[in-house]
């Protein structure tokens, strides 16, 4: 980097720094030279922007309002592409007989950590197992530029939030769910917007082959472990990918869970072990950027297929 552009780019920060420690109004934020200097420095700037505003020292320890953070971060975040990341989702923590169409803890745990390590996800076909309403992923095809991005359930509600999110949110939506790579034109995509499919995947019917399809490079899930079933279910389907794709290198896989009940994440442990997938804590986060309960413990395991 040139020093003029470090001077420059130093003094953005420093104005960004002021502006977010005084709360000033979010039109005061000088967001035009922002995307100016998003267009050479990428998502590397808006990393050290968060570091000088919501990860500052000072808001860690008296952070702003809530909705002051949040409306920070929404702006934030859309100036990549241009768009927010709004959310459509139900107001009950269970509704139409699914948990699926609100936003739990882990997933905005997993966001987090996603926007902290975006080379985990960069130019690669992420395959996201109970996408929910769609947080998790919205936010990394936002800030972590994947060359492709499948969110799947299996619920039909919970599929048509997921199209209306994605829609919701400028991302274009593929007409069908056939793997990225068999894509004629997939060389020639603009790696800036990464190719998105809603896919309808029931984790106790699907097949090998249907699984294959996805070709992923990276596989995640979050806040899926809430009961002995959906454990057996979710390790079924990971052996089974580990199966079908024992030529290829194994996908990274990241699960994200809050221990609500240990015994149900103690099964999960043990049934991977019976898998034969082994497993290792993925190291914390820093600094969490989205308002959740503080009290709730999240975790992620990186498994190895």
């Amino acid at each position: 980097m040139a020093p003029d552009d470090s001077a420059e780019i130093s003094r953005l920060l420093q104005r960004f720094e002021r502006r977010f420690l005084a709360t000033r109004a979010l039109r005061s934020f000088p967001w035009q030279s922002l995307e100016e200097k998003l267009r050479d420095s990428g998502s590397e700037l808006l990393l050290d922007i968060l570091q000088k505003t919501v990860k500052h020292p000072l808001c860690v320890k008296h952070p702003p309002s809530v909705k002051y953070a949040r409306c920070f971060l929404s702006e934030l975040i859309r100036k990549p592409s241009g768009d927010s990341v709004t959310l459509s989702e139900s107001t009950a923590i269970v509704s139409h007989g699914t948990t699926g169409l609100v936003t739990w803890n882990a997933a905005l745990y997993l966001a987090e950590w996603a926007i902290e390590n975006p080379e985990a996800f960069t130019h690669r076909t992420v395959l996201e197992l109970g996408s929910g309403a769609g947080l998790t992923g919205l936010a990394m095809c936002k800030m972590c530029r994947p060359r492709a991005y499948v969110f799947s359930d299996c619920h039909s509600r919970v599929l048509e939030q997921l199209r209306g999110n994605v829609l919701l949110n400028g991302l274009l939506l593929e007409p069908d769910v056939t793997a990225p790579a068999q894509h004629p034109e997939h060389n020639t995509h603009n790696s800036e917007s990464p190719r998105v499919m809603v896919a309808q995947l029931d984790w106790d019917t699907v097949t090998a082959p249907q699984l294959a399809a996805f070709q992923p490079d990276v596989i995640i899930a979050a806040d899926v472990l809430y009961c002995p079933e959906t454990v057996l279910s979710l390790v079924r389907v990971l052996q089974t990918l580990s199966t079908c794709l024992k030529d290829q290198r194994a996908p990274d896989t990241y699960v994200a869970f809050t221990i609500r009940n240990p015994e149900t994440c103690q099964l999960f442990t043990t049934e991977l072990g019976k898998a034969g997938i082994s497993w290792e804590a993925a190291p914390r986060h820093n600094q969490k950027l989205f308002p959740y309960e503080e009290h709730s413990e999240t975790e992620i395991l990186k498994l190895i297929l």
